[in-house]
């Protein structure tokens, strides 16, 4: 079995509301579309970050995809590995593994969905098998106030979320506003997680944290600037709440050095920043061994995301029990089945073939019609 082509579709899906963060305002996820097609008739999918430009992706996927063609799927590690060499290393750009993390997240979920379906196993099957039966996710309340935070965040509380992930940063007064609020109405056997973004420099952190802390707050992730890990090791030794890693790791090389510095109580992976299922899975074994838990990172992605996260997760002993969940903040998905619906905070491990799910080409054609209508109304803008 052979690739024989692959085609890239930059897609648009609208968020029902407006995602708020410390970086900014988003309003709808937008990935480029990966189809990796054998010459026996196999299609295996995956989804890349799009922005900031989906265009600039695609041609970097061209360049890809020239490496890939005739070649077997089932060489997706040396593959990745050649094609980082090629598009990154080759002519002088020496290393960028944060950018090609997200180039190339999407080719390698597409080559292990071919390989899944070549086999007629479940991707998880193939790493090794699940080590649990489902995954918890975190309730990610949503709003511009502390009020709209608090009624989203207890409503996810009702509905089963054990615990509950908000965004701050936002400055000191909306800050405590929120944290306040939401443990008012969440109550105190839920647990309370925040993240901002980092937007606290390590004197804003030591001045916030203890302010925080009387509300129990069980962790706080990536306070600092994601280029210094002395910076996160520094507010962790002093904080009297727990510190998670996020924007800091990104390669297993990176997970080492958290880890050898003591920087952080729990490191956040993504498949978009390790660049993949494989390299998500060596991060999280690096963790292992330092007794470490990870949870899985969400960013502007759909169903195909969340469906790799979940096959790739559930074969991690040390994954936290709350982790990032993005695929209720879509107005409507491109994948048709299975129902990525999270009942009592949790979604059961999806079994294959491949990564486990259906793509749902209509819901692709509007995806494909709604980016080709930004990028027109960003062409007139300009």
């Amino acid at each position: 079995m052979k690739i024989s082509k692959i085609t890239t579709t930059p897609l648009l899906v609208p968020y029902k509301k407006p995602y708020h963060w410390a970086q900014g305002t988003v309003d709808a996820a937008c990935v480029v579309l990966l189809e990796v097609s054998t010459d026996d008739g196999l299609t295996g999918y995956g989804e890349c970050i799009g922005t900031p430009s989906a265009a600039g992706i695609q041609a970097y996927l061209a360049k890809a995809a020239e490496i890939c063609v005739g070649r077997s799927p089932f060489e997706n590690v040396r593959l990745i590995g050649e094609i980082y060499h090629a598009l990154f290393q080759a002519f002088g750009t020496c290393s960028a593994p944060r950018f090609a993390g997200q180039v190339l997240a999407g080719l390698e979920m597409a080559l292990w969905d071919v390989m899944g379906k070549a086999t007629g196993h479940a991707v998880h099957e193939l790493l090794g098998g699940a080590v649990r039966d489902d995954i918890q996710y975190f309730g990610f309340p949503q709003g511009d106030t502390a009020e709209e935070l608090a009624a989203e965040a207890e409503q996810l509380a009702k509905s089963g979320c054990d615990v509950i992930y908000v965004k701050v940063g936002r400055g000191d007064e909306l800050d405590i506003a929120i944290v306040k609020q939401i443990r008012e109405v969440i109550g105190p056997k839920r647990r309370l997680r925040l993240d901002p973004n980092e937007h606290w420099s390590a004197l804003v952190a030591a001045r916030m944290i203890p302010k925080v802390a009387k509300y129990d707050v069980e962790f706080i992730e990536q306070p600092t600037n994601c280029e210094s890990i002395s910076a996160l090791a520094q507010v962790r030794q002093a904080s009297p709440v727990a510190i998670a890693a996020d924007q800091l790791v990104f390669t297993p090389h990176d997970t080492y050095d958290v880890c050898r510095e003591k920087a952080a109580d729990l490191i956040v992976l993504g498949l978009h920043e390790t660049g993949g299922l494989a390299r998500f899975l060596k991060a999280a074994h690096i963790a292992e061994a330092a007794g470490i838990n990870i949870c899985i990172h969400g960013l502007y992605e759909t169903g195909i995301t969340t469906a790799a996260a979940n096959q790739v997760a559930s074969t991690v002993v040390n994954l936290d029990d709350g982790n990032q969940y993005m695929n209720h903040f879509l107005e409507w998905d491109i994948v048709k089945s299975p129902d990525l619906t999270l009942r009592d905070g949790r979604l059961p491990v999806l079994h294959g073939p491949g990564l486990g799910f259906d793509l749902d080409r209509d819901a692709v054609g509007r995806a494909a019609e709604a980016h080709e209508g930004r990028a027109n109304e960003f062409d007139q803008a300009v």
